[in-house]
């Protein structure tokens, strides 16, 4: 299985979907991975708006798990907003790529969180970056003919899935109406955020990061469907690949472990099916399933599963942690628990 991983871990790197097929029988798991043009093929997983889905017949199981690269986040400004933004964005799981025309702004001191820092003028963004429906764009440039600048690159191209524009309202009327008078597409122009982020009454910039990354955690999971039915309907789940859980995956000489994989969900729950978590010989986990109500009645199973292999499957009702201890949760998991050895173990 972990050769599975390392091939997913280098098709994420390039930016390619990839799809897990899981199938569970009495002699025990088989994997197959299908990445790139063959994994689009599956379609999003089978026709469903979710990230996991299974399929069933008397003697298997089959679980077709559904990843996706980390989304990037386009960062058009290396000013006082962007210092937290950058941060709250790689906490997030994005990649975080600063833009801006000045060195002593554009640097990777300046910004150890993010993935890349482009350093030129902003006339020059259509030749220096190309934009992917996928993609998450912010202008929070110093001035408002550089915002301009950045947002007439942004929508002489391919859309981004996200778009939005630091201003006033008075000011960005203006531009908006700039931007259809030259030429742009209304609708494109129209589905610009701006004033950008949720209205929180920030003030300073980490309280105006903080809004930003609401909207753009409301746009990530709330927007189910876009008018050409594209890229966004597959964005929904847990299928944003957790880059840390697949490294330890893909490491062919790591330690043995096991993987609990979150299948399928009933009515109040802390994740979603296609959540995964990692436990380790001394109890240490990577990623998660939602915390405590959810994981300490696991962390038993697994380290049975390590110890003498094979996989179950494992019911959690959460209802009564939700009555005894107040927890937000209150529903029931199935979670898949399969150990995970060196190659020469499986």
């Amino acid at each position: 299985m972990r050769y599975m991983y390392a091939l997913m871990l280098q098709a994420l790197k390039r930016r390619e979907e990839a799809v897990m097929i899981t199938t569970c029988t009495e002699s025990g798991t088989a994997h197959m991975l299908h990445t790139g043009d063959a994994a689009s093929g599956w379609g999003n997983t089978r026709g469903t708006e979710n990230s996991l889905h299974i399929e069933r017949t008397d003697s298997q199981t089959m679980i077709v798990e559904r990843f996706v690269p980390k989304s990037r986040m386009f960062v058009f400004g290396g000013g006082h907003i962007a210092l937290p933004l950058v941060r709250i964005a790689s906490m997030l799981n994005f990649d975080a790529i600063v833009y801006d025309d000045r060195p002593s702004f554009a640097n990777s001191s300046r910004f150890p969180d993010a993935h890349s820092v482009i350093c030129d003028s902003f006339d020059k963004i259509s030749e220096l970056i190309e934009i992917r429906p996928s993609d998450y764009a912010v202008i929070i440039t110093r001035g408002h003919k550089y915002d301009e600048d950045c947002l007439r690159a942004i929508l002489g191209g391919t859309p981004p899935y996200y778009v939005g524009m630091i201003g006033s309202r008075r000011r960005v009327a203006i531009v908006k109406k700039r931007m259809r008078d030259e030429g742009f597409d209304a609708e494109m122009v129209d589905a610009l955020h701006s004033p950008i982020g949720l209205e929180i009454g920030a003030v300073t910039p980490e309280e105006i990061a903080v809004s930003i990354a609401a909207e753009v955690i409301k746009e990530r999971r709330m927007k189910f469907s876009r008018s050409d039915g594209g890229f966004a309907a597959s964005r929904l789940g847990e299928s944003e690949a957790n880059m840390e859980l697949i490294e330890w995956l893909a490491n062919e000489s790591g330690e043995d472990g096991a993987l609990v994989t979150v299948i399928s969900t009933e009515g109040s729950t802390p994740r979603e099916a296609g959540a995964k978590m990692i436990v380790k010989p001394d109890g240490g986990i990577i990623g998660s399933i939602g915390g405590g109500c959810a994981e300490s009645d696991v962390l038993r199973d697994a380290a049975g599963i390590i110890r003498k292999g094979g996989y179950a499957f494992k019911t959690v009702d959460l209802s009564g942690s939700a009555d005894e201890n107040g927890m937000a949760c209150g529903g029931g998991m199935t979670l898949l628990i399969e150990r995970i050895g060196t190659v020469s173990a499986e």
